[in-house]
């Protein structure tokens, strides 16, 4: 029998099916850009503490320098699955595997790194945030600071206006999409640049919840009739070489439920308010886009030839 927490966990939380875990193993860029964040961080003989395990991937890479890996997951059917994939890997004894809540699970001993990944596109859906507040406060309070190092570190949050297209072999359906970075979308207009929105730096206090008013400046024609809404993780910051590890969440487009006409130079408001962790309906809810400012009309003037 699920208790309350379970319960609200399979739908906003820490309890996600199996098959999205397997999904995340074929990430190559995921997998990729955690492991090279890991290993940077990581230091030999050091402590670390995963929250959110699920497969032990990501304990399975601290625990390639690590002495001690604490790999704490709520869902039981993944604590299995990953005391069965850490047993027949290299290193894998290093990694404790704990059946646990992560909103109050502490160590039992303070710990250098701390690996958290309970990350959804705009800090939507998981309890990244929740999660990591909880623990800094609880933390402190037992073995005093400093606090270990967050892996990720923070997170950049950015929107941007679009023109989608939402014809499906003549069915018109507004719909969430989720888009791959890095390619270009034929069915996708973007009319301008995205604006950042919300920081979160984890060795910070963070709020939990988001409340947006930001303006654009429209760079073509055409109806704004969605939000694309970017999520970039900031793993680690590599000081020695003025640069960042980074990890892009695959974007996430929300339609708009009134559509928008705008024009080259237009000034386009957009508002939006959220809680972290919450829902993607009810950011799509208050989602609202109005022109603010519109540019004159340039009427077309037909060129003169210089020797008429």
């Amino acid at each position: 029998m699920l208790n309350e927490r379970e319960i609200e966990s399979c739908y906003l939380g820490q309890f996600i099916p199996v098959h999205y875990h397997h999904n995340m193993l074929m990430d190559n860029n995921r997998m990729h850009s955690f492991k090279s964040a890991i290993d940077y961080v990581v230091k030999p003989g050091m402590k670390v503490l995963e929250l959110g395990g699920g497969t032990g991937v990501l304990s399975w890479f601290a625990a390639a320098k690590a002495d001690k890996v604490y790999c704490v997951e709520f869902n039981p059917d993944m604590v299995q699955q990953a005391q069965k994939f850490l047993a027949i890997n290299p290193n894998g004894e290093k990694v404790e595997v704990i059946h646990a809540d992560a909103f109050e699970y502490l160590p039992p001993e303070p710990v250098d790194v701390v690996i958290c990944e309970m990350i959804h596109v705009a800090m939507l859906r998981e309890k990244q945030v929740e999660v990591i507040e909880s623990f800094k406060r609880r933390y402190a309070q037992k073995f005093g600071g400093p606090l270990p190092v967050f892996i990720p570190e923070a997170v950049l949050m950015a929107a941007q206006p679009l023109q989608q297209e939402y014809d499906f072999e003549g069915f018109y359906a507004p719909i969430v999409q989720f888009q791959e970075t890095g390619v270009v979308h034929n069915n996708t207009v973007e009319l301008a640049q995205p604006a950042i929105y919300a920081v979160v730096d984890f060795t910070q206090p963070n709020a939990l919840s988001y409340a947006w008013q930001g303006k654009f400046v429209v760079e073509r024609a055409g109806t704004v009739n969605a939000m694309r809404f970017v999520t970039k993780n900031i793993l680690a910051v590599v000081q020695e070489r003025a640069t960042t590890i980074d990890w892009l969440n695959h974007y996430m487009t929300l339609p708009l439920a009134q559509p928008v006409q705008v024009r080259a130079g237009d000034v386009l408001q957009v508002s939006f308010a959220y809680r972290a962790g919450g829902s993607i309906p009810s950011l799509e809810a208050s989602l609202q886009a109005a022109v603010v400012f519109e540019a004159e009309e340039v009427a077309t003037v037909e060129a003169i030839p210089a020797f008429a």
